[in-house]
């Protein structure tokens, strides 16, 4: 039945999937996955007995409209064999899978996440993620064409660049690449050797790459399928006249293709190469582009912020190359954003099979008495309950940053901006950092049978990784993020106006220079600890104190060692810092989605996830509210135990919140993380 394609189209009817699902939730616990063992009937310390989890109700809250658009992905890929990806694959063979997914998604599913891009970019960030559970290598190529390559012509082109390339990009006609990263630099845009030079003879600008350095590296979609690329480069006007010479007015973006339409041979001047199979992501066919004098016409400037005329003479709306350069990289902020919702999908589902499986697997026990689940185990308990925790705080905060995006998109507003820069940034870089230690805790919790190929974890391990490189290293964003802090800290913080993002560091900063040690310092009662009050003004005092001593520190070392000397001298300092802020808007998003909640039992259960989120939070840097006697010895020891207690709480119903995330077995596909008869799937792998 559900590969019947008359049955709406050829996907599983999604009523009927709820149907499934539910029917799940109202009956006993599957055999195979026991329920919490006698042996740990209770931990050391009270406990507050929840409420029934409703898996279904919690997948609402967290999902809401995104729902719809992500079952009608997952059931077409599962009505879809011939186009799910196998666990051994060749490279070339990846690549055309690769391929097929994303054509049959946008033209038999009639998916067309080109058009979330422009006008509902929440939506295509949900499609991201759906596509990402179905193939990682999926979610980048689609990226690749719609956020990078369509996103960059609707983006920094002007109405005429959007009438002649749009339904081509929408619908796979002109498959694109985005060529920004060169072999000598990558997070250093200004610095890009790739020269647009303007011919006032003939209308045209001719692109080069001067050396090998500046040879287009890394570029997702230019190795085998792309016609089109967007080109970084400097712009190059020569003066005219007796004058002679030349002006660089900075970076800017130029269509330029790649490959003829009809035979897809490389066009005359353009050097197309493979980089090769890699670590992971196998199904992006990444390439390098050298130019050799290639001529496009003077139209094919990307002119958003700025323009060359008929004669050769620039105008822009802004006035100096970094502002200009600025906007430029404003615009194509969605690839951060992408990356960070991404990533905490792909947290989702390797907590998901680590966590049904420790359910699963059960070893050792009482003297005469059965097995035990390793779940029922503290110190399981303490690898994967905080991870568990961390992976519904990302979830709320990037979708806060979704909808920051969003809005964005909508009003352009200057503030809004600044803010969706600086928040994409950071989140970017602590949940892709978060996301790629959590994927070898997960394999290592899950024992030999973590290391099969099938489970996922290397696979899921590998084609993650680089989440901590493109769209920015994660240092470099992490210091951008200090940076920002900073500026608002030196200019602002005297009076101004402070962004959404910042605002609370006012209040907080005059709390910590007023009074230091606040008189909470000793209080150690569960109602205090849980209280949100007390860990927002935690999480917010380390973030200033971080922030007030890192500024005295970069003004007493700039005197000696110039500014450049000092931001190294204090890098590690600034990252800290840094971490500490997204930690702190985090939580803050967390706390208010708890609160936000509308169904009673739901709101318990996130609150008491949101608690473990806090305070494991705060015990994993306990040493820094010690030094500060910002928390005594007696209220560090209750944090710990009350942390312990939490785990063993959210232990109690880890299977529900794992459920809730909702994916489908044929997404999640590993077969011990299967929701039923785990072993059996498992075996049969093996040929049993």
């Amino acid at each position: 039945m559900d590969n019947d394609p008359t049955i709406t189209g050829g996907y599983h009817t999604k009523p009927l999937r709820r149907i499934e699902r539910l029917s799940l939730h109202l009956q006993a616990p599957p055999s195979s996955i026991p329920t919490v063992s006698p042996l740990l009937s209770s931990p050391c310390g009270s406990s507050k007995l929840l409420s029934p989890v409703n898996p279904e109700a919690l997948s609402e809250y967290m999902r809401g409209r995104h729902r719809e658009v992500q079952e009608r992905i997952f059931d077409f890929f599962r009505s879809r064999p011939d186009l799910q990806t196998p666990v051994e694959i060749s490279t070339r063979d990846h690549r055309e899978l690769c391929m097929r997914q994303l054509a049959a998604l946008v033209n038999e599913a009639g998916v067309r996440p080109f058009r979330y891009v422009v006008d509902d970019p929440s939506l295509y960030f949900a499609v991201l993620e759906a596509v990402g559970g179905v193939d990682i290598s999926l979610a980048i190529k689609l990226g690749v064409q719609y956020s990078l390559w369509g996103g960059s012509v609707v983006n920094l082109g002007t109405k005429k660049h959007k009438d002649k390339y749009f339904d081509g990009i929408d619908n796979l006609e002109y498959p694109g690449c985005f060529a920004m990263t060169e072999l000598h630099h990558g997070s250093n845009v200004q610095g890009l050797q790739t020269t647009a030079t303007f011919d006032p003879i003939t209308d045209e600008f001719v692109i080069d790459t001067p050396n090998d350095g500046a040879i287009k590296w890394w570029i997702g979609n230019a190795a085998v399928h792309g016609k089109f690329a967007t080109v970084f480069a400097k712009l190059v006007l020569p003066f005219q006249g007796e004058r002679g010479g030349s002006a660089n007015m900075g970076v800017h973006a130029f269509i330029v293709p790649i490959r003829d339409m009809e035979t897809h041979v490389s066009l005359p001047g353009i050097e197309i190469h493979d980089c090769g199979h890699k670590v992971g992501l196998n199904g992006v066919d990444n390439g390098a582009l050298r130019f050799k004098s290639v001529r496009i016409p003077r139209d094919n400037l990307l002119d958003r912020f700025g323009s060359v005329s008929r004669d050769g003479k620039y105008t822009s709306i802004l006035p100096t190359i970094n502002k200009r350069f600025a906007a430029t990289l404003g615009e194509l902020v969605g690839g951060r954003v992408g990356l960070a919702y991404s990533s905490v999908s792909v947290l989702k589902i390797a907590t998901t099979i680590a966590v049904r499986y420790s359910l699963l697997r059960q070893q050792f026990g009482p003297p005469k008495k059965p097995e035990v689940s390793i779940l029922d185990y503290q110190s399981q308990q303490h690898k994967l309950m905080p991870m568990l925790a961390s992976t519904y705080a990302f979830h709320f905060a990037t979708r806060h940053l979704v909808d920051k995006y969003s809005e964005m998109k909508k009003s352009h507003d200057e503030e809004v901006v600044g803010d969706v820069h600086a928040l994409s940034a950071g989140l970017k870089a602590y949940v892709t950092s978060y996301t790629a230690k959590s994927l070898s805790v997960c394999r290592e919790a899950c024992g030999g049978h973590g290391y099969a190929a099938v489970n996922r974890f290397g696979i899921l391990r590998n084609d993650h990784d680089i989440f901590q490189t493109f769209e920015g290293d994660n240092t470099v964003l992490l210091q951008q993020v200090a940076a920002d802090l900073l500026k608002q800290y030196k200019e602002k913080f005297q009076g101004g106006t402070l962004t959404v993002t910042w605002s609370y560091l006012r209040e907080s900063m005059n709390s910590y220079l007023s009074q230091p040690n606040p008189v909470t310092t000793r209080w150690e009662g569960e109602d205090h600890l849980r209280n949100p009050t007390f860990q927002l003004n935690a999480f917010r005092h380390r973030t200033s104190r971080l922030l007030q001593s890192v500024a005295v520190r970069l003004s007493k070392h700039s005197k000696t060692l110039g500014g450049f000397g000092a931001w190294n001298r204090c890098l590690n300092h600034l990252l800290t810092l840094a971490e500490s802020h997204i930690e702190s808007v985090i939580l803050a998003k967390f706390i208010e989605s708890v609160q936000s909640c509308p169904d009673t039992s739901t709101k318990a259960v996130l609150k008491l996830v949101c608690d473990l989120y806090a305070l494991d939070r705060i015990w994993n840097d306990i040493g820094t509210y010690r030094n500060v006697d910002y928390v005594a010895p007696n209220k560090a020891k209750a944090i710990h135990k009350l942390t312990e207690i939490l785990c063993f709480q959210v232990r109690g119903v880890a299977r529900e919140l794992v459920d809730a995330f909702d994916f489908p077995d044929h997404v999640t596909r590993a077969p011990i993380g299967m929701t039923s008869e785990a072993y059996l799937h498992y075996t049969q792998h093996a040929g049993f």
